[in-house]
């Protein structure tokens, strides 16, 4: 089993039960649902940091139900094609993308920095690692993954440098700018048009590969479309009278549209 490092001094942690130490002394108790804190206070930025549980548990609802099973399944073949030994999810929300499409060969790691997403994630799969944390500082020494995801959350290319090996796969998914017109089109009065980014480059990372993926669907219910809305960065920008729209719809047609990229870290890899 890969062991984490310690956020405070960068020590390897033992990874025991009920807590994780550290030869320096700091400790860090295994919650009840299997996961671990590793976010220390000064890395954070508000009280409660991340996705709240209220949009936790509708992004959970929303994908259990299939609607971006599609997104999933194509993660998966990228990731069986890999055959990694191991792989972390950066931003890990609570587990669906992680928990389906990763090897059940390879050890799974999910990092997130919401503790409600992560809580959610270590009940949904009790054979992952689920770690809170943030992105930005990492608890795993250099060279430790052979694969690195992130689904629809920001991406910190130094730190996934540091972390991958050489020749490792970092797998990125990313909104395309027409995702979810449908939903747009209700929740603001006029929808400003966003010509496609470039694939972004990253120093020390090689891309390989993008590719889009169209996955059409309908939701059925208010409840189902609130759910859309509530697991969004829109959650966040729509005003009262999007919000009035949106509340009396019960039928949507839309279309998730996402961009996937694939790099491979640079620099040589070690010999077996």
């Amino acid at each position: 089993m890969l062991l984490p490092i310690c956020p405070v001094c960068g020590e390897k942690l033992s990874c025991e039960k009920p807590a994780w130490r550290c030869e320096n002394g700091h400790s860090f108790d295994v919650a009840r649902q299997g996961y671990v804190n590793l976010l220390t206070v000064d890395k954070k930025h508000s009280l409660h940091p991340g996705d709240t549980r209220e949009m936790v548990l509708a992004r959970k609802a929303f994908l259990d139900a299939g609607y971006y099973a599609p997104i999933a399944d194509l993660l998966g073949q990228i990731l069986q094609e890999e055959s990694p030994k191991n792989v972390l999810d950066v931003g890990c929300g609570e587990g669906y993308y992680l928990t389906t499409a990763a090897p059940q060969s390879a050890e799974v790691w999910g990092v997130d920095i919401s503790k409600e997403a992560v809580r959610c994630a270590a009940v949904r799969n009790k054979n992952a690692h689920w770690l809170v944390a943030t992105a930005s500082h990492l608890p795993f020494g250099e060279g430790s993954f052979d694969c690195l995801t992130a689904m629809f959350s920001l991406t910190e290319a130094k730190e996934f440098f540091r972390v991958l090996k050489p020749g490792g796969l970092f797998v990125s998914v990313t909104a395309h700018p027409e995702h979810l017109l449908g939903l747009k089109k209700i929740i603001y009065p006029e929808i400003l048009e966003k010509p496609g980014k470039e694939a972004p480059r990253y120093p020390g990372f090689t891309l390989e590969n993008s590719r889009e993926l169209t996955v059409p669907f309908a939701l059925t219910s208010r409840e189902m479309v609130g759910n859309l809305l509530t697991m969004t960065p829109h959650y966040w920008r729509i005003d009262r009278e999007g919000a009035l729209r949106l509340a009396g719809t019960e039928y949507l047609q839309d279309t998730a549209r996402v961009v996937f990229r694939l790099y491979r870290r640079e620099g040589e890899t070690n010999a077996q």
